[in-house]
């Protein structure tokens, strides 16, 4: 289950969800039940959260958070937390010039992807985790829709 905790009023929730599916399906060995929770907040939270978890004080438009655990009750895999500042992907998206929308879904995919696992601190993991993004990015119709590289 795709858990959407919208923190900012933003209305595209079915395409955030089919985003996030459609990356956890990237893994051939997850189990199609696994939960993960979307938080959309803003700049000060991703901050905050940056500055005391990685040792970065400064925003930034996506966090992930692994959890690795299994719901007692449902025996589900829950894979963790993604939150996403949305004024920061409405900066990121007006940068590029594509929607908002379009902005969003590329950073749960890149989230999602590392709940997965894909990391991009050396040359050969950020290839591995680009090409995985690209492809779910073309299942959703986005090709046009890139991480833009710091």
């Amino acid at each position: 289950m795709i858990n959407i905790d919208n923190q900012q009023d933003f209305r595209e929730s079915p395409l955030l969800e089919r985003a996030a599916r459609y990356t956890l399906e990237t893994s051939p060995d997850m189990d199609s039940d696994a939960d993960i929770t979307i938080v959309l907040t803003d700049d000060s939270q991703l901050h905050e959260l940056n500055r005391d978890y990685l040792g970065v004080d400064a925003p930034t438009d996506v966090l992930s958070f692994p959890a690795s655990e299994t719901d007692p009750e449902t025996g589900a895999a829950y894979l963790g937390d993604i939150l996403i500042s949305i004024p920061r992907a409405r900066e990121q998206a007006q940068a590029a010039g594509h929607p908002l929308e379009a902005e969003v879904q590329l950073l749960v995919v890149h989230g999602t992807l590392h709940l997965l696992g894909h990391d991009h601190a050396e040359a050969e993991e950020k290839a591995r985790m680009w090409q995985a993004q690209a492809e779910v990015m073309a299942r959703l119709g986005l090709t046009h829709v890139r991480i833009q590289d710091e």
